[in-house]
């Protein structure tokens, strides 16, 4: 089963990959999140596990990651709130996002047991390089059918696109400037549209997804044009700070997107 490429065959564009941090706002929020997510209409959904050094990440991000923390949230935990999630969330893809650190701690056979076992699909670590993944890893992300997402910027050369593009069997995740998460792009826009034509270009096998500074509907569809669909994640964490009611949240992000 690769329901990533499912997502994919079955929409092929537009499609809409909402990050959000585990265990945020509260601890629980984790499952209701996830199923508001998918019931509103998100395509793909990362689920960030939370890290005290989130190198990627922009001040959003970083702030939501202290609060779940603080929260308690873990690996272990979240583990244990995804138990069961596909009883309730059955098709739609699930990524676990975050840094090579935790995992290590944890075992990077056990986190991949524990991943597959609640149903996982994919996981996206930033800070783990290609090589060692090549090296230590990839069997037994293979062994638990484990789909590893690796971002590509405006400076990756032509020759590693292509082996990412052979290493994984997912999507490739299109950092569309400079920068962390949540800022505006400090790419000039013609050179924003040069990077994603020259992928466009290069006719890889896996789809592309664009993300790092999609916050709205305009710059969703902006992206869109250039790729399969767009991740959003600091704009939907602004969506949750303070609110009542989170799932309900996620579910008028979502239309606000999509609508």
């Amino acid at each position: 089963m690769n329901r990533i490429k499912d997502a994919f065959d079955k929409k092929q564009k537009n499609l809409l990959n909402v990050y959000f941090t585990a265990g945020y706002p509260s601890l629980h929020d984790t499952v209701p999140i996830l199923q508001a997510l998918s019931a509103a209409g998100a395509d793909l959904i990362e689920i960030g596990m939370p890290f005290s050094d989130p190198l990627a990440d922009g001040p959003v991000i970083q702030q939501s990651s202290t609060v779940a923390l603080q929260n308690g949230m873990n690996l272990r935990v979240l583990f244990g709130q995804l138990a069961g999630i596909r009883e309730q969330v059955p098709d739609t893809p699930i990524l676990l996002m975050g840094y090579l650190n935790p995992v290590l701690q944890f075992g990077v056979e056990n986190f991949c047991r524990e991943a597959a076992a609640v149903g996982a699909d994919g996981v996206i670590l930033p800070d783990l390089p290609l090589d060692d993944y090549v090296a230590e890893y990839q069997p037994v992300f293979q062994q638990y059918n484990l789909r590893p997402v690796f971002l590509i910027t405006p400076q990756t050369a032509p020759a590693r696109i292509r082996r990412i593009d052979e290493l994984t069997d997912s999507f490739l995740y299109l950092v569309s400037g400079p920068g962390t998460t949540g800022g505006a792009s400090t790419q000039a826009e013609g050179v924003q549209e040069a990077y994603f034509q020259r992928i466009e270009a290069m006719q890889l096998r896996n789809p592309r997804l664009i993300g790092f500074g999609i916050g709205d509907k305009a710059s969703f569809q902006k992206a869109c044009q250039y790729a399969e669909g767009a991740i959003i994640g600091s704009a939907f964490i602004r969506a949750l700070e303070g609110v009542d009611d989170a799932p309900a949240a996620a579910s008028r992000f979502v239309a606000s997107i999509l609508s």
